[in-house]
C-alpha cells in the first residue's frame, strides 16, 4: 500500500499514460526514484515532458511536470518546482491530476514553512471532488493538508485530515506514521513525534524507501527531544544517505 501510494502521489498516472512513450518514460522515472536514483528519475522525465509535447497531450505534459515539480520540492530546489507548477494548464486536467496539483501546490508552500498558505489551498478544495479520485491521490492529498493545518496551528483540521489518510491507506504503515509524525512535530509534541518518527523510519527501511530514511533521520535530529550526540550521528547519516542520493541541498540541510 505504501509503495502504491509513493507511485500515485508523484505521479498521478492513469492507467491510459502508461500505454503513451511519455507514460512509458514517467514510469522508469518513478522505479528511479523508488531505488534513490533522482538525477536519472529526473532526467527521464525530462525526456517524458519532451514526448508529451510530442505527443501534443496537455494532460500527460501536465502529469509529467507535476512530477518533476515534485522532484525539485523534494530536493529543495523550491524556485525551480514553482516555475514546473506555474505552467501547468489547469483547465486540461482530470479529476486526479487537478487534486495533484492542489496537492504539489500545498507541497511547496509548506516546503517553503507558508503553512498559512497551504492550508487555504487546501480549504479550497472541493471534498466531493477529492473523494471522487483513487484511494492513493486521496490519502496524499490530506496527507499534506494535514501537516499545512498542523503547521498553521489548525489542530483540529489537522486530525480531520489524518483521519481521512487513515481510511484510505494503512494505520500501520510507514506513510500514516510519517504523516502524524510531522503534526505531532509541528504541534511541539517532541516525544510523540520522536516515536511515531521512528516507527516511520523502520518501515521506510524496511521498504527500501531512502529518500524518506533520510529525511526521517534529518526531521529526527531536529527535534528538542533527541540528544546532542544522538542528533550529530543522526545528521550525519542524513548527510552522508542524501550524498549518495545526488540530493546535494537535502545533504547540506543535515550537516548544518
Amino acid at each position: 500500500m505504501v509503495k502504491r501510494l509513493a507511485i500515485l502521489a508523484l505521479l498521478g498516472l492513469s492507467a491510459a499514460a502508461s500505454a503513451s512513450e511519455s507514460g512509458t518514460l514517467a514510469a522508469r522515472a518513478q522505479r528511479s526514484i523508488n531505488a534513490g536514483k533522482f538525477a536519472k528519475a529526473y532526467n527521464q522525465l525530462e525526456r517524458a515532458l519532451l514526448a508529451s509535447r510530442k505527443e501534443a497531450d496537455l494532460l500527460s505534459e501536465g502529469r509529467v511536470l507535476l512530477a518533476m515539480a515534485q522532484i525539485r520540492t523534494q530536493s529543495l530546489d523550491l524556485d525551480f518546482a514553482d516555475s514546473l507548477i506555474s505552467i501547468v494548464r489547469p483547465e486540461v486536467l482530470d479529476r486526479t491530476t487537478a487534486v495533484n496539483l492542489t496537492r504539489a501546490q500545498a507541497a511547496l508552500a509548506n516546503a517553503r514553512g507558508n503553512y498559512a498558505d497551504a492550508a487555504k489551498l487546501c480549504s479550497k478544495a472541493d471534498p466531493d471532488t477529492v473523494k471522487k479520485t483513487d484511494n492513493g491521490t486521496i490519502a496524499s492529498f490530506y496527507a499534506e493538508c494535514a501537516i499545512s493545518y498542523a503547521g498553521a496551528r489548525k489542530s483540529d483540521e489537522a486530525q480531520e485530515a489524518l483521519k481521512m489518510v487513515g481510511k484510505k491507506s494503512s494505520k500501520k504503515g510507514g506513510f500514516y506514521a510519517f504523516t502524524a509524525a510531522q503534526i505531532a512535530d509541528l504541534e511541539g509534541h517532541s516525544g510523540e513525534a520522536d516515536s511515531l518518527y521512528r516507527v516511520a523510519e523502520a518501515k521506510s527501511i524496511e521498504g527500501n524507501k531512502p529518500y524518506t530514511t533520510a529525511t526521517i533521520l534529518y526531521k529526527r535530529s531536529q527535534l528538542k527531544s533527541t540528544k546532542a550526540d544522538e542528533a550529530e550521528d543522526l545528521k550525519l547519516r542524513c548527510k552522508n544517505a542524501f550524498e549518495l542520493m545526488g540530493l546535494p541541498n537535502n545533504s547540506k540541510r543535515c550537516a548544518e
